[in-house]
Protein backbone atom coordinates (compact mmCIF):
# COMPACT_ATOMS: atom_id res chain seq x y z
CA UNK A 1 0.00 0.00 0.00
CA UNK A 2 1.40 3.32 -0.62
CA UNK A 3 1.98 6.04 1.85
CA UNK A 4 -0.66 7.10 4.62
CA UNK A 5 -2.79 9.66 3.51
CA UNK A 6 -3.32 10.87 6.73
CA UNK A 7 -0.64 9.43 9.25
CA UNK A 8 -1.30 8.16 12.61
CA UNK A 9 -1.34 10.71 15.33
CA UNK A 10 0.22 10.57 18.57
CA UNK A 11 -0.99 12.71 21.48
CA UNK A 12 -0.68 16.32 20.39
CA UNK A 13 -2.94 15.55 17.39
CA UNK A 14 -5.28 13.42 19.49
CA UNK A 15 -6.01 15.20 22.04
CA UNK A 16 -5.57 13.48 25.89
CA UNK A 17 -9.15 11.48 25.53
CA UNK A 18 -8.66 9.66 21.75
CA UNK A 19 -4.86 9.24 22.58
CA UNK A 20 -5.59 7.00 25.81
CA UNK A 21 -8.33 5.12 23.94
CA UNK A 22 -5.99 4.69 21.07
CA UNK A 23 -3.56 3.15 23.74
CA UNK A 24 -5.92 1.15 25.06
CA UNK A 25 -7.48 -0.14 21.98
CA UNK A 26 -4.20 -0.56 20.77
CA UNK A 27 -3.11 -3.03 23.67
CA UNK A 28 -6.07 -5.07 23.33
CA UNK A 29 -5.41 -5.44 20.03
CA UNK A 30 -1.94 -6.55 20.83
CA UNK A 31 0.13 -4.04 18.92
CA UNK A 32 2.14 -1.02 20.22
CA UNK A 33 -0.14 1.07 17.99
CA UNK A 34 -3.05 0.12 15.98
CA UNK A 35 -2.94 2.60 13.09
CA UNK A 36 -6.83 2.68 12.49
CA UNK A 37 -6.92 3.98 15.51
CA UNK A 38 -4.62 6.50 15.91
CA UNK A 39 -5.64 7.86 12.12
CA UNK A 40 -9.40 8.03 12.84
CA UNK A 41 -8.44 9.23 16.38
CA UNK A 42 -7.61 12.50 14.55
CA UNK A 43 -11.02 13.09 13.81
CA UNK A 44 -11.68 13.90 17.61
CA UNK A 45 -15.50 13.45 18.24
CA UNK A 46 -16.57 11.99 15.69
CA UNK A 47 -14.05 8.94 16.21
CA UNK A 48 -15.70 8.37 19.90
CA UNK A 49 -18.70 8.19 17.83
CA UNK A 50 -17.78 5.54 15.72
CA UNK A 51 -16.26 3.83 18.20
CA UNK A 52 -19.78 3.32 20.17
CA UNK A 53 -21.64 2.66 16.76
CA UNK A 54 -18.99 -0.14 15.88
CA UNK A 55 -18.93 -1.39 19.79
CA UNK A 56 -22.80 -2.26 19.38
CA UNK A 57 -21.62 -4.36 15.76
CA UNK A 58 -18.66 -6.19 17.01
CA UNK A 59 -18.58 -7.26 20.37
CA UNK A 60 -21.47 -6.32 21.41
CA UNK A 61 -23.56 -6.80 18.22
CA UNK A 62 -26.92 -8.84 18.04
CA UNK A 63 -25.23 -11.86 16.47
CA UNK A 64 -23.02 -14.03 17.87
CA UNK A 65 -19.11 -14.09 17.98
CA UNK A 66 -18.23 -16.26 15.77
CA UNK A 67 -21.04 -15.15 13.47
CA UNK A 68 -19.85 -11.63 12.92
CA UNK A 69 -16.27 -12.52 13.27
CA UNK A 70 -17.38 -14.96 10.30
CA UNK A 71 -18.96 -12.01 8.20
CA UNK A 72 -16.84 -9.72 9.14
CA UNK A 73 -13.88 -12.20 7.51
CA UNK A 74 -15.78 -12.54 4.36
CA UNK A 75 -15.97 -8.62 4.30
CA UNK A 76 -12.18 -7.99 4.43
CA UNK A 77 -11.50 -10.98 2.10
CA UNK A 78 -14.24 -9.59 -0.50
CA UNK A 79 -13.08 -6.05 -0.24
CA UNK A 80 -9.07 -7.12 -0.04
CA UNK A 81 -8.69 -5.57 3.02
CA UNK A 82 -5.64 -7.17 4.36
CA UNK A 83 -5.93 -4.56 7.38
CA UNK A 84 -9.38 -6.08 8.77
CA UNK A 85 -8.15 -9.54 7.72
CA UNK A 86 -4.74 -9.30 10.44
CA UNK A 87 -7.05 -8.45 12.81
CA UNK A 88 -9.84 -10.67 12.88
CA UNK A 89 -7.97 -13.28 11.77
CA UNK A 90 -6.43 -13.31 15.37
CA UNK A 91 -10.01 -11.78 16.63
CA UNK A 92 -11.79 -14.93 14.82
CA UNK A 93 -9.44 -17.06 16.78
CA UNK A 94 -10.81 -15.90 19.94
CA UNK A 95 -14.40 -16.55 18.90
CA UNK A 96 -13.54 -20.12 17.71
CA UNK A 97 -12.76 -19.45 13.99
CA UNK A 98 -9.57 -22.06 13.21
CA UNK A 99 -7.75 -21.93 10.75
CA UNK A 100 -9.99 -24.49 8.79
CA UNK A 101 -12.87 -22.53 9.48
CA UNK A 102 -11.03 -19.17 8.16
CA UNK A 103 -10.52 -20.79 4.82
CA UNK A 104 -14.01 -22.12 4.52
CA UNK A 105 -14.94 -18.60 4.86
CA UNK A 106 -12.76 -17.20 2.44
CA UNK A 107 -13.91 -19.88 -0.11
CA UNK A 108 -17.61 -18.65 0.76
CA UNK A 109 -20.86 -20.19 1.29
CA UNK A 110 -20.74 -23.02 -0.98
CA UNK A 111 -17.44 -24.50 0.90
CA UNK A 112 -20.05 -27.44 2.90
CA UNK A 113 -21.47 -24.85 5.74
CA UNK A 114 -25.17 -25.66 7.20
CA UNK A 115 -27.86 -23.77 5.50
CA UNK A 116 -27.77 -20.82 8.61
CA UNK A 117 -23.72 -19.96 8.12
CA UNK A 118 -23.75 -20.38 3.89
CA UNK A 119 -27.08 -17.93 4.16
CA UNK A 120 -24.91 -15.43 6.77
CA UNK A 121 -22.02 -15.57 3.81
CA UNK A 122 -24.37 -15.45 0.46
CA UNK A 123 -26.06 -12.38 1.81
CA UNK A 124 -22.71 -11.11 2.85
CA UNK A 125 -21.52 -11.79 -0.73
CA UNK A 126 -24.46 -9.95 -1.72
CA UNK A 127 -24.45 -7.02 -0.01
CA UNK A 128 -20.59 -6.38 -0.35
CA UNK A 129 -21.02 -6.57 -4.46
CA UNK A 130 -24.52 -5.54 -5.83
CA UNK A 131 -25.45 -3.34 -2.61
CA UNK A 132 -28.46 -5.52 -2.04
CA UNK A 133 -29.74 -8.86 -0.86
CA UNK A 134 -32.15 -11.12 -3.28
CA UNK A 135 -35.23 -11.62 -2.10
CA UNK A 136 -34.64 -15.02 -1.97
CA UNK A 137 -31.37 -15.14 -0.02
CA UNK A 138 -33.71 -12.20 2.88
CA UNK A 139 -36.29 -15.41 2.78
CA UNK A 140 -33.63 -17.25 4.19
CA UNK A 141 -31.81 -15.04 6.40
CA UNK A 142 -35.14 -14.15 8.33
CA UNK A 143 -35.30 -17.97 8.37
CA UNK A 144 -32.53 -17.78 10.70
CA UNK A 145 -32.37 -14.26 12.26
CA UNK A 146 -35.01 -11.48 13.85
CA UNK A 147 -36.10 -8.73 12.22
CA UNK A 148 -33.56 -6.95 14.48
CA UNK A 149 -31.12 -9.27 14.04
CA UNK A 150 -31.94 -9.06 10.57
CA UNK A 151 -31.11 -5.52 10.89
CA UNK A 152 -27.97 -5.99 12.86
CA UNK A 153 -26.75 -8.45 9.99
CA UNK A 154 -27.27 -5.53 7.66
CA UNK A 155 -25.85 -3.16 9.50
CA UNK A 156 -22.65 -5.06 10.48
CA UNK A 157 -21.84 -5.87 6.51
CA UNK A 158 -21.92 -2.12 6.25
CA UNK A 159 -20.17 -1.26 9.07
CA UNK A 160 -17.06 -2.97 7.41
CA UNK A 161 -17.74 -2.46 4.28
CA UNK A 162 -17.21 0.93 5.26
CA UNK A 163 -14.54 0.41 6.96
CA UNK A 164 -12.60 -1.31 4.32
CA UNK A 165 -13.51 2.19 2.35
CA UNK A 166 -11.99 4.26 4.75
CA UNK A 167 -8.50 1.98 5.42
CA UNK A 168 -8.17 2.03 1.53
CA UNK A 169 -9.02 5.72 0.88
CA UNK A 170 -6.90 6.65 3.73
CA UNK A 171 -3.90 4.69 2.80
CA UNK A 172 -4.29 3.26 6.34
CA UNK A 173 -1.04 0.77 6.79
CA UNK A 174 -1.00 -2.67 8.60
CA UNK A 175 -0.37 -2.91 12.36
CA UNK A 176 2.71 -4.64 13.28
CA UNK A 177 1.62 -7.84 15.72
Amino acid sequence: MSTPRVTPGGLRELGPVNWAIVRAMSLATGTDNAHIFATLGRSKGLFRGWLHFSSRMMPLGELSRRESEMIIIRVAHLRECDYELDHHRRLGAQAGITPALYTRIVEGPDAGWGDREATLLRATDELVTGRDVSDDTWAALRRHLTERKAIAFVLLVGQYDMLATTIGVLRVQRDEF
